[in-house]
């Protein structure tokens, strides 16, 4: 029990400090994906907006901490979804984006041994991250722009 607390508050601890640092490397999506979502400008006030999509998958219930509209951390009922629309109004936000994330909490495997749960995010309707069904330790991130 020990060993799963500590390693859910690792997991917490990475997923609030990635909005702290630098752009160290690439989305974990495809590149295909990250370069085929295009913008959408907002007619005539220079806006882009993105419908960005959180999914958790499995069966049961979780813990989900997540970033979108809001820092959150919530027990769901699995397979979980959340839907907002991310306004982009600065040129810096536009240019270097703006994160978005979801940290699954464990579920159990076949086997009974607890994994992550499986992560993806949509934006515009293409995946542009995952956590390869729950069989990384990772948590699903991207910067939307």
């Amino acid at each position: 029990m020990r060993k799963i607390i500590s390693r859910t508050a690792l997991v917490l601890t990475a997923a609030l400090l990635t909005g702290c640092g630098s752009d160290d490397g690439p989305p974990r999506a495809d590149k295909s994906a990250n370069a085929s979502v295009k913008p959408k400008p907002d007619s005539g006030s220079g806006e882009v907006k993105r419908e960005v999509t959180l999914e958790v998958l499995g069966t049961g219930t979780s813990q989900v901490y997540y970033t979108l509209d809001t820092n959150k951390m919530e027990k769901v009922k699995l397979p979980w979804k959340k839907t907002s629309t991310v306004t982009l109004t600065t040129d810096a936000e536009k240019k270097i984006g703006t994160l978005v994330s979801v940290v699954p909490g464990s579920v159990p495997s076949s086997d009974g041994t607890l994994h992550a749960a499986a992560c993806v995010i949509t934006v515009d309707g293409k995946k542009v991250a995952d956590n390869q069904g729950g069989k990384s330790d990772k948590s699903c991130e991207y910067k939307v722009k």
